[in-house]
């Protein structure tokens, strides 16, 4: 898999969370699936978005694409998505960037124009195959350069000539830096070799940027680039997409400090990858109180609890199975995360209701766990409260309930009542019964 990274000019917001999302799930589930992955992630490190912001704060150019490189990744990490197998830099990669350019002048598909090398769209018989569009219906679009000079107003640009202050490297035409398109080219043939299974990124890019990554390989190759197109739409903030020009944002630093990183996994899991999805307040608090109907499913049995008859665990094991089989016909049907976690919330039923009816730990271990391998399929980070024993908040909170039980039996209700409501302040919900009390995360 190769997926278009950020142009890094400044801090990453939601709507790269939302796309580094959509690929972590596809990959989780194509490695759950049986599939051996190599995930090829980019960044776009020399731009004039890059030079600009440079420039305006006094920054290095390539100290500030670095340094907001390591930013991102921190994000990545902050929000549970695996890192890449490998994550190139367009500023790594001048020699097979010049090496590529150089082919495609001596095959006849790009020609110079003092010291500016541009790609004949003419050359390439079916120049907009993937977004459907004819060159003579084109109109210049995104970073596309309107320049004389050119044989096809639709030519883009390949090398650019330097131009005093900016960064720059050597190449037959002279001093210059790559087009954007060629970058991800040169970065896929480099890493992954001249075809991949899967190319992805956000369905802005589909024209002119992945059309003219197309071209340029294929030119050379004379292979199909990629087996399947994978395109995320884009997250709307006020009912427009999330843009750094505009300024209609937020960065996932600052969503971060409000919310934990499975919020927003799940708001991505409750829609379709394709279509846009609205990033309102209503959304985040549905996904919390989803997060919080997932947890429930891990809650220990009730204190005394008599057991499920054979018949009913027959019943509960057998919902577990359907709910993987469906699970997995939703996530082969076009990666249908919410069809897929739709299936889950019945199991999470099924899961509560054995509960209800008197199942053991014992009993709900089976499914529990189960559920528990399908949710970190996806990528959220749920844990068995079982699982956390041995952990300091763990046993302190077993301690503060366990304390809790003898001051109710003592009836010093207005002290039993201030432990369980620190603790709900804490994140923890305490659930009492006749048979004693019990307590999970929120």
């Amino acid at each position: 898999m190769y997926v278009c990274g950020p142009t890094v000019y400044d801090k990453a917001h939601v709507g790269h969370a939302m796309s580094a999302l959509v690929f972590d799930i596809l990959r989780r589930y194509l490695i759950f699936r049986g599939y051996e992955v190599k995930y090829v992630m980019n960044f776009t490190d020399v731009d004039d978005k890059i030079i600009q912001r440079a420039n305006e704060s006094g920054q290095d150019p390539f100290q500030l694409g670095q340094g907001l490189i390591e930013d991102y990744k921190h994000n990545l990490a902050d929000l549970n998505i695996l890192p890449a197998s490998l994550n190139p830099q367009a500023t790594q990669e001048m020699e097979g960037i010049v090496n590529m350019i150089q082919q495609l002048i001596n095959n006849g598909s790009a020609y110079s124009v003092d010291g500016d090398v541009y790609f004949r769209v003419e050359k390439d018989e079916d120049y907009g195959k993937l977004s459907r569009r004819k060159i003579t219906d084109m109109q210049a679009g995104a970073r596309i350069e309107v320049d004389q000079r050119k044989e096809n107003p639709m030519d883009f640009a390949l090398w650019k000539s330097a131009k005093p202050g900016e960064p720059a490297w050597g190449s037959p035409w002279g001093n210059g830096r790559p087009g954007w398109h060629i970058e991800c080219s040169v970065m896929i043939r480099e890493n992954l070799g001249d075809q991949i299974d899967i190319h992805g990124g956000g369905n802005d890019l589909i024209f002119p940027h992945h059309e003219n990554e197309i071209a340029q390989t294929e030119s050379i190759t004379g292979k199909p680039l990629a087996r399947y197109w994978m395109h995320n739409g884009m997250l709307q903030l006020n009912g427009e997409a999330m843009s750094k020009s505009t300024g209609n944002l937020i960065r996932i630093e600052e969503f971060l400090a409000d919310h934990e990183g499975d919020v927003i996994r799940m708001i991505v899991l409750n829609a379709s990858y394709r279509g846009p999805l609205a990033f309102t307040e209503d959304v985040i608090q549905q996904a919390e109180k989803a997060l919080n109907r997932m947890r429930s499913a891990f809650k220990p049995a009730f204190p005394g609890a008599i057991g499920l008859s054979e018949e009913q665990m027959k019943l509960l094991n057998d919902q577990l199975f359907q709910a993987r089989e469906d699970f997995v016909t939703a996530m082969d049907n076009d990666i249908n995360t919410a069809g897929a976690i739709g299936k889950l919330f019945d199991l999470v039923k099924a899961i509560n209701s054995a509960r209800d009816q008197g199942a053991n730990d014992d009993q709900l271990n089976f499914p529990q766990q189960g559920l528990l391998e399908l949710v970190h399929v996806l990528g959220l980070q749920i844990e068995k409260q079982e699982d956390l024993k041995g952990n300091p908040a763990t046993d302190y909170i077993n301690l503060l309930v366990e304390l809790r039980s003898e001051v109710r039996a003592r009836k010093l209700f207005d002290l039993s009542d201030l432990i369980r409501d620190r603790l709900k302040e804490l994140g923890v919900t305490i659930e009492d019964s006749h048979d004693g009390s019990t307590w999970h995360f929120e």
